[in-house]
Formats: structure tokens, sequence, C-alpha cells
């Protein structure tokens, strides 16, 4: 009875030491987060980088930080032995630095920032002290970590493209998926979501200026360059998209699915979906397979839903599903119809039923634009040259949902009237593409 209650004394002590030594961490990283808050918002560039160089990157060399009391910061995780804690707490400091900066328009103080970080990545050494060696052994782990990565991420658009690897120039993408990982801060997913929103504003801008000046023959036509680098191929590929108007256009006939669809049950709709996404496609000898696939996959999924009519919920479900099909359906390696697609050069087509799922399931933006994210993951281990239909099918998804954008209108006109009605693809000289901001 005695050992026993002695026993239960000594756990208790031990959960109770364990809950002080946790609101004790709690209280000293809110102090350090106040006072770079406050830097950051009050000093100039050198001293917060100073001061962020004190409390990181070699704390053991100011003695006054390790006896501060009122500051303990990072020493005070350190002492705690919790590697975890004081990743989390570095990786929610840069965050804290990088929103204020970004905020305020200095990009350039973030990529100072990277820059200091870089250079003691790239010059630490060991020594023969065994917790300064500890210390700096977590440090060289935060910079191999994709934490590190993700915060290199807000210093690309100062880096010269020559040293940037292909998908580097895809990073709006992995900044979106960032911003919805509920495993980051929010410090963190705030960040990322800003970075992601400016990125893609300015590709629109770019794009709807270098179209309505790119078939000018003024000397001003030559200050707006093609944001894709499709080259040449890229008026031709927005003609192809912009022309499918009126009746046919792909807005639409989703308006006309969607209002087929009232009533149907969901064992109906997995038909009706098929026929709707390859309506008007080009290519009927791929069309075969990827429709009798997708069949089979659908044909399995959710048959216990098969019937019960289908609402808002299981049109969001079923249209990320088959997002995944056609992607990636683990969020680690390309689909088997992605694959399919892009190895026979139809990237166009697999753009064009993207598009025409998101057009009647717009909440699946965000799950199509993450998974674009984890193909890029997936393929940042090989060089470009082996990426070629990868790279070519996200710049054909950038243009089209960049034409299909809720704040740009592109419109086509035809400037050759003794012309008559023709193929688009034979004749594309006889139109011209207009791009004007929406109200």
């Amino acid at each position: 009875m005695i050992a026993n209650s002695l026993q239960s004394n000594q756990r208790d002590e031990h959960f109770l030491d364990s809950d002080k030594k946790h609101l004790n961490l709690e209280i000293e990283q809110e102090k350090l987060y106040s006072f770079l808050l406050e830097i950051v918002k009050t000093r100039k560039l050198e001293d917060v980088l100073q001061e962020f160089k004190r409390l990181f990157i070699d704390p053991f060399e100011d003695e006054d930080l390790v006896n501060d009391n009122s500051l303990k910061g990072v020493y005070g995780i350190f002492v705690a032995h919790n590697e975890q804690e004081f990743r989390n707490t570095l990786k929610r400091c840069c965050y804290i630095i990088i929103n204020n900066w970004e905020a305020n328009r200095k990009h350039e103080y973030i990529q100072e920032l990277l820059n200091l970080l870089d250079e003691f990545y790239h010059t630490v050494k060991l020594n023969s002290s065994i917790p300064e060696n500890r210390y700096r052994g977590w440090l060289i782990n935060f910079f191999n970590s994709n934490d590190y990565q993700e915060i290199k991420f807000f210093g690309d658009k100062y880096e010269e493209p020559v040293k940037q690897p292909w998908t580097k120039r895809y990073t709006s993408y992995l900044l979106f998926a960032q911003s919805l990982d509920e495993g980051q801060t929010k410090e963190q997913q705030n960040a990322a979501r800003k970075r992601y929103k400016q990125l893609k504003e300015k590709y629109k801008f770019e794009l709807a200026m270098y179209i309505a000046h790119s078939e000018s023959r003024t000397a001003s036509a030559k200050r707006y360059k093609n944001p894709s680098i499709l080259g040449d191929q890229v008026l031709r590929l927005i003609k192809m998209i912009v022309v499918k108007k009126g009746v046919f256009s792909y807005e639409n006939i989703a308006n006309i699915f969607i209002k087929q669809i009232e009533n149907q049950t969901f064992k109906d709709f997995k038909e009706s979906i098929q026929k709707y996404l390859f309506f008007s496609v080009q290519h009927e000898k791929i069309v075969d397979p990827l429709r009798q696939q997708l069949s089979e996959k659908l044909s399995s999924w959710l048959v216990e839903y098969n019937g019960r009519i289908v609402d808002k919920d299981l049109l969001l479900r079923a249209s990320n599903k088959i997002i995944d099909y056609l992607t990636t359906e683990n969020g680690q390696e390309p689909a088997l119809l992605f694959t399919l697609l892009l190895s026979q050069g139809h990237a166009l087509t697999l753009v064009v039923v993207l598009l025409k799922i998101i057009l009647i399931s717009r909440n699946s933006r965000s799950h199509l634009e993450v998974r674009i994210a984890h193909l890029i993951r997936y393929y940042d281990k090989y060089a470009a040259d082996e990426c070629r239909w990868i790279i070519n099918f996200i710049e054909i998804f950038n243009i089209t949902f960049a034409i299909y954008a809720d704040n740009i209108v592109y419109n086509l006109i035809k400037v050759k009237k003794d012309e008559q009605p023709c193929d688009l693809q034979l004749e594309s000289d006889a139109y011209r593409v207009f791009s004007q901001s929406k109200i």
C-alpha cells in the first residue's frame, strides 16, 4: 500500500514537473516572439539581423543572453533538450519577421535574412564543446528540413533565374499547399497565402499585358514579356482556348450540365459526368482508353451512395476524386491516367478536362492546386530536360486557368473580315486576343 502510494505520488510529481516545464517553455517562447515582433517594426534592418543572429545563430557567443532571465529565448529551449520545440520556435520566428517585412514590401530585407542563414549553414563548424555541437547540429538539421526549404520560397524572387531549379518557377503551387497545411503555424500559413496571391496576381497581370500588346508593332510592346515559356506558341494556344464562346463555351456547357444532374442519383451522375468531361474533346484515340479507365474507377467508388440524389457535397467529393484520378491519387506519385495523357502529348486535353471539373465545382480549385503541388514535389528530383512534358502541362494549365480567372476577361476579335469561317487552329492570324479587367 505504502509503496503504491509512493509510486503514485512520484508519478503525480513527474506530471506536475512536466507541466511546469511546458508552461515555462511557452512563457519563454512568447517573450521571444514579442521581442522580435517589436524590433522588426521599430528597428533598422541591420539591428534586426544582429539580434536574430545573437539569438539563433550563435547564442553561446553572448554570455549576457545566456544569463538573461528576462529573455532566455533560444537558449532556454536548448536547455530543455527538445529539438522539435527548438525547430518550431525558430521557424515561427522566421515567419514573424518575414510576414512583417512582406506586409511592408521590404522584400529585399527577406533576402538578407535568408542570406544570413545560408552563410551560417555553409560555414558552420563543430568544436570541442558538446552543448554547442548539439545546438549546431539542431541548426544543421533545421537547414536540411522541408521547413527551411519552404522559408526559402520567399527569396526566390531575388535569385538569378539561371541558379534556380525548374520547380522554382512554380513556387506559387507549393506556397498554396503550405498555406493549407494544418501542420504549419498561422504565421507560416499567412505568409505562404500572401506570397501565393502576389505571384498569381503578378502572372495574370503580366499575361494580360503581354496579350494586349503582343500584336502591336509599337516600340512600347517590347516592354511586356511573355510570362510563360511556351514562346510564340502562347498566343495560338490562348486563341484555341478563348474561341469557345457562346453555346459551346466551357462555362455554358458547365451550366447546362449542372441543371441536367438535378435530382439525379449518384449512379446516374457517374455516367453523366463522363459524357460531360469528354464532350467535344479532341484526340478520340486517347479519349476511349481514358474514359474506360475512369469509368472503372468511378463505378466501384462509393457504391453505397449510388441510390442517393446528388447534392453539393457529393458533387464536391466526386470532383475531387476525379482530380485525384487525373493527377495523383496518393499525393506522392503521379496517377496512371496523368502519365498516360502527358506521355502521349495530350497536355491540353488533360487541362481542358480539369477546367471542366472546376467549372462545375469551383470549390475543387484548391484541391486541384494542392495536387499539382504534390506533382511538382515528386518531379523535383528530376532535371528539367527529363520533365519537359510536366513543365509543358503546368505552363498550359497556368495560361488556361488565368484566362478563366474571375478578374480578367479575354475576348477574341476577328480582324480579317474577308475570311470565311474556318478552323481557328489553321487560321489563327485572322483573330486577335484582347484582355481587360472586370469591374
